[in-house]
């Protein structure tokens, strides 16, 4: 049995029903969202199956939007009328999972609800996710061969990627996965990946044909090194860039 009051269950009855003839009213002035109208009135199409679909593009949009909005009014008119319905049983204010009194709080704030706040259906969360998300996780989908079990550390998906992205994209530095990039440079994947080469000493370590002369190439990233103190300058031979 219900706990509310008369004057309160009058209240909550006058907003259902304000609430639904507010409703119905904007549907009817609306046409229902214009659905009853042909998509392609408007569009200067004589059909909407043209050569190429971004020719509705617009037109297709408005419409998915409007069949959303259509059928949001026409579920809160059902949860309206078994609202309404329960009030005329005697079960309003009575939590359907529960059978617990729903506060009068909760049904000032939303009163069509038939649940607890605590049972409230749309409170669960839905298990079912996209066909698509097991080819895209990883990160590139089945061509991201960094965690791969055979330790393949060849050209994959995301070196691909790494190679498209330096010709630009619509990122900006605070949209990069690195949170200290302060310039385009920088904004890529693993911008300071190191490019052709794995270990940092190969980028400046050259040798002959025959592979038993090494020599030191002074770059920049040579510089970087021996300053970081990776490397040791007594192994240099003084008198030649060339390591016996």
């Amino acid at each position: 049995m219900t706990t509310l009051t008369s004057a309160q269950l009058a209240l909550l009855r006058m907003r259902l029903e304000d609430e639904r003839r507010e409703i119905e009213n904007r549907l009817s002035r609306n046409d229902h969202y214009g659905l009853a109208s042909s998509l392609r009135y408007g569009t200067g199409e004589l059909t909407p199956i043209d050569n190429h679909p971004g020719d509705t593009a617009t037109e297709l949009y408005e419409r998915e939007k409007d069949i959303a909005l259509h059928e949001q009014e026409e579920l809160h008119l059902e949860r309206i009328d078994a609202a309404l319905a329960a009030m005329d049983n005697g079960t309003y204010g009575i939590c359907k999972a529960s059978g617990q009194p729903i506060p009068f709080e909760r049904l000032e704030a939303a009163p069509d609800t038939l649940y607890s706040i605590e049972y409230a259906p749309r409170q669960i969360v839905s298990d079912r996710r996209p066909a698509e998300e097991p080819f895209l996780y990883p990160p590139f989908g089945r061509t991201s061969m960094d965690d791969h079990e055979d330790g393949y550390n060849g050209f994959d998906g995301e070196d691909a990627w790494q190679i498209v992205e330096q010709y630009g994209n619509t990122d900006s530095p605070a949209m990069s996965e690195n949170r200290d990039v302060t310039d385009y440079d920088h904004v890529g994947i693993e911008a300071e990946e190191n490019d052709g080469y794995v270990e940092s000493i190969e980028s400046f370590l050259a040798t002959d044909i025959t592979g038993r002369h090494l020599s030191v190439v002074r770059n920049r990233e040579y510089n970087r090194y021996m300053e970081t103190g990776e490397g040791d300058h007594s192994l240099e031979n003084p008198e030649s860039d060339e390591l016996q």
